[in-house]
């Protein structure tokens, strides 16, 4: 297949309903001895993990509860749960081949928590929202949460409020096998780097684009298409959602070391201070057990074989009274 159908093919695979394609390879041994297979998880010594203004870390939230306060009870009242996702973001939320069904790591939590809100067999309407469109998403009440690989920081938490976190990544950047381009250096000088609108990517790459020229996106499955493209020539993003294109497409690689710590939370309207705080115990609950915990076993299903993770494990709750 010539590049031009293979872009087309990933293009319609992930855009349409229902979304096609044939999971790639995982890495092979020798990729993965060298750090070079998808979603290789080291972390440059420069990275860390954000601290806002007043001292806190941002992944700290509102302690658990299973109070039903008001925002639970609308949930309840309206009989289903309206949550914001993603359709192209492959292993994280992206459309089943077969059924045509919206699936993912982020898809088995969105899952565990509409089962504790409305009990057995609930009923789940998916919004698909671009990367820019998450927080008004939220702020205007159109849906209940958004659960998209949404990153936890200082300047989001202003606008909307955060679940603990249930996952953590770091911004790397992706490139071509056979590209010169070895991470967020010199050798980016002059290049086209893409990330999507909207994303902590471009937050950093705004502060320090590093001689790149940045190229924005609505989504950041239209980076892997314009790198197949030869349009760009190096995508910015989460190191998360590095590795499930780079499972898509095993002509590209993670190259480099991340350069933050990014926790991703589940993004919920400010006033819902009772629905952030029955999130956060169904994150405790998906979170316990271990190697037999409902984590776990959504780890296994979607990125054991995509990512470099020494010794699995979500992240650990962080908590604050206010």
């Amino acid at each position: 297949m010539s590049l031009g159908g293979l872009v087309l093919s990933v293009a319609m695979l992930l855009w349409t309903v229902p979304a096609t394609g044939t999971p790639a390879r995982p890495a092979a041994d020798g990729d993965r001895a060298a750090g070079r297979g998808p979603g290789a998880a080291r972390t440059s010594p420069a990275a860390e993990r954000e601290t806002c203004a007043d001292g806190r870390d941002p992944a700290e939230s509102l302690r658990p509860s299973n109070e039903a306060g008001p925002a639970v009870e609308r949930v309840r009242r309206a009989g289903r749960l309206v949550v914001g996702v993603d359709q192209n973001s492959y292993l994280w939320g992206y459309r089943d081949p077969s059924s045509g069904d919206i699936v993912g790591f982020d898809i088995d939590l969105v899952k565990a928590i509409a089962k504790d809100l409305l009990g057995d067999d609930p009923e789940i309407v998916y919004k698909t929202v671009p990367t820019d469109r998450r927080i008004p998403a939220v702020q205007r009440r159109e849906v209940d949460m958004v659960v998209r690989t949404m990153s936890i920081t200082c300047a989001r938490l202003k606008e909307v409020a955060f679940s603990t976190a249930y996952f953590e990544a770091g911004q790397q950047i992706l490139a071509p096998r056979s590209s010169s381009i070895t991470g967020f250096d010199e050798t980016l000088r002059g290049k086209r780097l893409c990330t999507a609108a909207g994303s902590t990517a471009q937050t950093l790459l705004e502060k320090d684009d590093g001689g790149a020229e940045p190229v924005y996106v609505d989504n950041q499955l239209d980076c892997l298409v314009r790198l197949q493209l030869g349009e760009v020539d190096a995508v910015m993003t989460d190191s998360a959602l590095a590795a499930g294109q780079a499972a898509q497409d095993p002509s590209v690689r993670l190259v480099g070391d991340p350069l933050t710590v990014e926790p991703y939370g589940v993004a919920m309207h400010r006033e819902d201070e009772d629905l952030v705080r029955r999130v956060n115990k169904v994150l405790d609950d998906y979170r316990r057990g271990g190697e037999n915990s409902p984590w776990m076993a959504a780890y296994k299903r979607w990125l054991a074989d995509k990512m470099e993770v020494a010794e699995p494990a979500p992240p650990a709750p962080a908590y604050r009274d206010r």
